[in-house]
This record gives structure tokens, C-alpha cells and sequence, in this order.
């Protein structure tokens, strides 16, 4: 399987609110380096850099307005003398009536962000582009007649939503994949998430579409982040109602009831016909993840990796989620090698 696979997300390296304090975030140029390291331990394939790609590429699954943002921000931050990473401290939640975008950065920082724990820095720009542009030279590649690819994307993408940023995640580089599919001439995508954590952002980017299906198995949204989002009763609005399935699982979920619900997530993306399929593929389902509560094994990712490849179509899988460094990189690849049938 080709692995696409950029550098430059070392350049990013960011900080997060938890547990009441600013501490180094779990999302670490590390967890990048571990994955690409089993990739050529295992001999899993070709690995190539990414093209380069316009803005205007990012712009469909986002607005061409968030985008200028984030490819502004760390410049107007700097311009009022600060030095540190750029965190928002004010929301517009609920009740505050303004839906005008402000002039002034520390309002941007809050208009197009969903939490505390996506900093920008001097290096994020060009590191978040660099991981967008990855998931959609796979896409290229899947496009000339390939089966599988690997886009070993880093910042993640999933809880970036058309308009904000949020867990990690600036663009959504799965989102971007599925819309580019559907601009090269695919009729129906289908993103599937696997990732511990619901993919808020990408199902708000095609909550309303018919052309793209959403189906996410993730913590209960009840006890874990995002919380806003993920529930079994969001199915989509509009021409998407019906186009958004969401799974979402109790504290200790294993592999038994997890396989249980990708069987219904597989069936759920078969009936559809989709012409290509985007896996967001996080492993913080892993057990003892310092963020997650789920008890996967290393071995269960093997199983994952052969029922996608049982749908029987293209694959794009794209890096999302996993934070216990060691253990990252044998969990996604194994992924991979059960997609190609190498388990053993």
C-alpha cells in the first residue's frame, strides 16, 4: 500500500487546556513518526511526499473565509506584539446574537474555534496544509486505479468543522478528500470514522448532503469529547437526512461489541454504493489511551483492516487519532495490512 507521508508537520507542535492547566499537547510530532516508522519496518509500500496544492482545494469542505484565517492568524497574533501560541478565550455560545466575524484576532481566535486545545504557531499553517495536501494526493492516487492508500496525515482533521477549528484538528483532511472524490466525478462518498472520538467536524460539513455518507463509531458523546455531538438520533437535515449514521458506544467497549457496530457501519456504507470510501482512521480505541476509554487490542485491528476491505471499494484511509505513542504505529498499520490481507 503507498503511504503519503510530509515532514513538514513537525513544524507544528502546539499546547492545550486540560485538566485546568496548559500543558504539552498529547498530539505530538511523534505519534507521526512512530506510524511511519512501522511502515517501513513491515514493508507496507511506496512512500511518497505530497503535492502541492492551492487554497481554493480546501475550500468545499470549508469556507473560503475560515480559510483565510487560519493562513492569517499566526501573522495578526504576532502583529500585536505576542510571541506565544495563539489560544481563543472567548466563544460565541449560545444567546450572544452576533454572527459577524471581528476585526480583531482575539475574536477570530473564538468566531472559528471550538475549544482550547488547537494552538497556532509559527509552523501550523504550513504543517496543517502539508497534511491536507497528503489526504488529497491519495485521493489522486486512489482516482488513477489504486485499491488502498495510506495518507499519514498530521494535525488530524476530523473535529475540524466547515467553519472551526477544534481537537486538534484545523483542516479535515477527510472531509477535503471525500469533496475532492466528488469533484473529480464520484456520485456518492462514503466517510467512515473509526476514530474514538465522534467526527463532529466532518459531519457538520455534510450534515445537509446526500452526496457524502457519514458513519462514525465513537464514545458516547454523554461522557466523553466532544459532547456536543454524536448522538444516535443526529441523522442529517435536509436532502442529508438519512446520510448520517452515528454509533455511539458505552465506557469498555471491546472488540466484540465494536466489531458488532462496524458490522452495522459496513452494511449501513453497502447499501449506499459509494464510489470511494474515506477511513478516518484513529486508534485511540486502543486500551489504556491516556484520552480514550475503550479496550482494543493490537491484534483487533488486524479484523478492522479486513472487514473495510470486504466492502470492496477504493480506500482512502487518513490519519486521525491515537496518543499512546508507542503503541500507535503497530495499531495503524495493522490496520493496513489487515485491509491487504497480511495477517499472518
Amino acid at each position: 500500500m503507498l503511504t503519503v507521508y510530509s515532514s513538514d508537520h513537525r513544524l507544528h507542535h502546539g499546547v492545550e487546556l486540560k485538566d485546568g492547566a496548559i500543558s504539552a499537547s498529547f498530539e505530538k510530532p511523534e505519534r507521526a513518526e512512530t506510524v511511519l516508522a512501522r511502515v517501513k519496518t513491515v514493508g507496507l509500500g511506496d512512500i511518497i511526499a505530497p503535492r502541492s496544492y492551492e487554497h481554493s482545494d480546501y475550500v468545499g469542505a470549508h469556507s473560503e473565509r475560515y480559510v483565510e484565517f487560519l493562513a492569517n492568524a499566526w501573522s495578526e497574533w504576532t502583529a500585536t506584539g505576542r510571541t506565544s501560541q495563539a489560544l481563543p478565550l472567548v466563544w460565541p455560545i449560545r444567546g450572544l446574537p452576533s454572527t459577524e466575524v471581528p476585526q480583531f484576532i482575539d475574536g477570530k481566535l473564538g468566531f472559528f474555534s471550538m475549544d482550547a486545545g488547537s494552538p497556532i504557531n509559527e509552523g501550523t499553517w504550513e504543517a496543517v496544509c502539508s497534511s491536507a495536501n497528503s489526504a488529497l494526493t491519495g485521493v489522486d492516487r486512489l482516482s488513477s486505479g489504486m485499491r488502498g492508500v495510506f495518507a499519514l496525515c498530521r494535525p488530524p482533521g476530523h473535529h475540524a468543522g466547515r467553519e472551526y477549528t477544534g481537537g486538534y484538528c484545523y483542516l479535515n483532511n477527510a472531509a477535503i478528500a471525500a469533496q475532492r472524490c466528488i469533484q473529480q466525478g464520484a456520485k456518492r462518498v462514503a466517510v467512515l470514522d473509526i476514530d474514538f472520538h465522534h467526527g463532529n467536524g466532518t459531519q457538520d460539513i455534510f450534515y445537509d448532503r446526500s452526496d457524502v455518507l457519514f458513519v462514525s463509531i465513537h464514545g458516547d458523546p454523554a461522557v466523553c469529547y466532544p459532547y456536543f455531538s454524536g448522538h444516535a438520533d443526529e441523522r442529517g437535515m435536509g436532502q442529508g437526512e438519512g446520510f448520517n449514521l452515528n454509533l455511539p458506544l458505552p465506557k469498555g467497549t471491546a472488540m466484540a461489541e465494536f466489531e458488532a457496530a462496524l458490522f452495522d457501519a459496513s452494511a449501513t456504507i453497502a447499501r449506499y454504493k459509494a464510489d470511494a470510501l474515506i477511513v478516518s482512521l484513529g486508534v485511540d480505541t486502543f486500551e489504556g489511551d491516556p484520552i480514550s476509554h475503550f479496550r482494543l487490542r493490537s491484534p483487533d485491528y488486524l479484523r478492522i483492516g479486513e472487514m473495510i476491505e470486504g466492502l470492496g471499494v477504493p480506500t482512502l484511509f487518513v490519519m486521525e487519532g491515537g496518543y499512546m505513542v508507542d503503541e500507535i504505529g503497530l495499531n495503524a498499520v495493522n490496520v493496513l495490512l489487515g485491509f491487504e490481507g497480511r495477517t499472518r
